[in-house]
Formats: structure tokens, sequence, C-alpha cells
């Protein structure tokens, strides 16, 4: 009877170890894509998932979102403008099945899409696109990835142009460019100015030509506005016009009084 437990033992502790190594325990985030046979059976999780050793393989899957650095890349702009660019790509599996069965490594395979597609893309712009107009390529970038991985079972959700670095030739003559474009700007301001200021002058100029007596009373301020400043002597050339409307005034002033009413004649 002894010996009939030791014959069983081995066999017993070989059983224990095929239901330990057929367990397989995925995480909330993992899926397992089941191969039988060598077949593809089905995707299975997350919780507790059977495999059975020797007939059925396991690969897992990561559904959570990744972020790949996307190398430094040497790109010419449309305006034969040498630029390096590298990149942030943020993409997940939405297709366990096919990240494993439609391509051999889906994280290398989107790498190097994205440093293709980041070259092709910005090599279509000038440098001035590529420095204003970042959000925009990288949509564009973005949709082109999300298209071009759909095969595979990639969802790229976002792609972030990093840094856009520019050699010191350039950097100089951006900002010899920045500098001009500031001076031109000031000019343009200083010219509007003073062509709203001559506008001003001339309507004014007309106003006063429509009413002497109005120039009189501008003439007037302006000498008493200079005549409180004590500390010079100045000499102001009395205008003709306004003696002669001084005198005019005074003259009919006086007639009026030397004429008499017609009740003092009677």
């Amino acid at each position: 009877m002894f010996d009939l437990h030791l014959s069983y033992t081995p066999l017993l502790l070989l059983l224990v170890l095929l239901i330990i190594a057929s367990i397989k325990i995925l995480r909330e985030y993992e899926r397992g894509v089941i191969f039988l046979l060598g077949r593809f059976w089905r995707v299975k999780g997350p919780g507790l998932v059977i495999v059975i050793p020797g007939i059925q393989q396991i690969v897992k899957v990561d559904l959570r979102v990744v972020t790949m650095d996307v190398p430094p890349q040497d790109v010419i702009s449309r305006d034969n403008v040498s630029v390096e660019v590298n990149a942030i790509v943020f993409f997940r599996v939405v297709d366990p099945q096919k990240a494993i069965i439609q391509v051999e490594n889906f994280f290398v395979a989107t790498s190097q899409l994205a440093q293709t597609t980041l070259r092709a893309v910005l090599g279509k712009h000038e440098l001035d696109e590529m420095l204003v107009e970042r959000e925009r390529l990288n949509l564009d970038v973005q949709q082109i990835l999300d298209t071009q991985t759909d095969a595979w079972g990639i969802k790229v959700t976002n792609v972030e142009i990093k840094h856009i670095d520019l050699n010191e030739t350039m950097v100089r003559a951006i900002a010899r460019q920045a500098e001009a474009e500031r001076e031109r700007r000031a000019k343009v301001i200083h010219a509007e100015g003073e062509k709203q200021a001559a506008q001003t002058l001339l309507d004014a100029a007309q106003l006063l030509a429509r009413e002497p007596s109005a120039m009189q009373l501008r003439y007037l301020q302006t000498l008493t506005q200079v005549a409180g400043d004590k500390s010079s002597t100045l000499v102001f050339p009395v205008p003709v016009d306004l003696v002669g409307n001084l005198l005019k005034s005074v003259g009919k002033e006086t007639m009026a009084v030397k004429e008499p009413s017609p009740k003092d004649v009677g």
C-alpha cells in the first residue's frame, strides 16, 4: 500500500505543476492573445485565464497609452532650410489580435513609421509654417499615422512636435528678419500717426478759415499762453486782418454812438 502511494506521488506533483503553469492572471489593462496549436483561438482577459501548457500559448498585450519619443530627424523644408525635429507620439493598442498577428513588433513599426511620416509632412512646408503653425502640423502627422496604423490595431491619439532646432546661421538670419519687421511696424505706425495729425490740422485750418473770428480768438489765446512765461521777451507780429477787423468794429460802435435817434430829432 505504501509503495502504491509512492508511485502516484510523481504524477500528483506533475499534475499540480501543470495546473499552476496553466493559470494566468491578467491585469485590468492587459489582454491575452491565445493560440491553439499555433493557430489563433481567442483574446481573453482581464482576470483569471487557463492556458493548457504545450497545446496553447498566450501573448500578453498592454492596452495602456504608450508614450514614444521620436528621435531627432533631419528635415529639409520646402524653402530649402535644414532643420532638426523631434516629436512625441501617443498611441495605444485597440485590437490585440491585429497588433500581434499583423505586425512583428508594433512598437518598432510605429516608431519607424512616425519617423518617416514626420520627415515627409514637415518637408512639404516652409520654415515659417513649421515655427508658427505647429498645431496644424501635429494634427496632420497624427491623422496620417492613425490611418496607416489602423491595420495593426493601433490608435494614434496625439502627436506633439517638441523641438525644431536651427543652425547658428539661420538663428541669426531669423533674428535680423524679426528686427527688420519690428522696425517696419514702428515706421508704419509713426507714418500713420503723422497722417492722422496732418488730417486733423487740415480740418482745424479749414474750420478756422470759415470763421475769421475764431482765428482771432485762437491767436489771442496763443498770446495769452506765451505771455505767461516771463523768462524771456517775445515779439509777435499783429496780423493786418486782425487790426482791420478791430478798427472796423470800433468804427461801427462810434458811428452808432454819434448817430442821433429819431426821438432826439423830434
